[in-house]
């Protein structure tokens, strides 16, 4: 595990001077980014009733689109889910996060693509790592296993290829398979359903592994933990 530890901080070391250089240049790099936004959502069915083939600034963005809230979208996220593509976004939406929140709704859906995914979750899973290492050069964080404690997910009655649930859960569902060499416990037993169970495989499974470091709801993690405690018979 040393070299694999010492090969994964070398190459999220490399990510260090674009950090740099967003944090040298931020207007220019958000500017950039608009761009791109509009570009690959501008022949979607938000993109053209706004017309984003037209727009060259953020001040056109601004002054063209509407405010836009959970409610304003909501006719778009329900056709989403009944399997329609193209009305939001360029690529297809396969997933709904699913929350509750101060709208009028018991809970919302916001939709999850691929490229948000990669491009804000995981990159930005990848950018803390990066800054951890280069601020702490001789750590050995992945020389033991990465401990996730997520929700569920289950299938979308409305469109059979598409599925909702906890974001932590679609997060896991798809994180890259060599990620699965440093986490515990196994995907099948971090995304069940039935809490109770769940909070006994995971602890039974993860109490004699050599866990560097923990990502979950701090609630929940506190409850992995004691049960832990109680199955090992250790103290704090």
């Amino acid at each position: 595990m040393a070299i694999i530890s010492s090969v994964l901080s070398w190459i999220m070391k490399q990510r260090l001077h674009q950090i740099e250089l967003f944090m040298k240049f931020p207007n220019e790099v958000q500017q950039e980014l608009l761009k791109r936004l509009i570009v690959s959502a501008r022949y979607t069915e938000f993109g053209r009733r706004y017309d984003f083939s037209s727009i060259s600034s953020s001040r056109e963005f601004r002054n063209r689109i509407p405010l836009q809230d959970y409610e304003s979208l909501k006719p778009y996220i329900i056709r989403l889910k009944a399997g329609e593509q193209q009305l939001l976004w360029s690529s297809d939406v396969r997933w709904f996060a699913k929350s509750s929140g101060t709208t009028n709704d018991k809970s919302k859906f916001i939709p999850v693509t691929n490229e948000a995914l990669e491009e804000c979750h995981y990159k930005g899973g990848k950018d803390l790592l990066c800054l951890y290492f280069c601020n702490n050069p001789e750590t050995q964080l992945f020389n033991g296993k990465l401990l996730t404690l997520g929700g569920s997910h289950q299938l979308n009655s409305n469109a059979s290829d598409s599925f909702y649930g906890d974001l932590s859960a679609i997060l896991i569902q798809n994180l890259p398979f060599w990620i699965q060499l440093f986490r515990t416990p196994e995907r099948s037993i971090a995304l069940m359903d039935e809490w109770e169970e769940k909070i006994e495989r995971i602890a039974r499974t993860t109490m004699n592994e050599n866990v560097t470091n923990i990502a979950g709801v701090p609630s929940w993690t506190l409850v992995l933990l004691k049960r832990i405690l109680e199955l090992s018979g250790k103290k704090i």
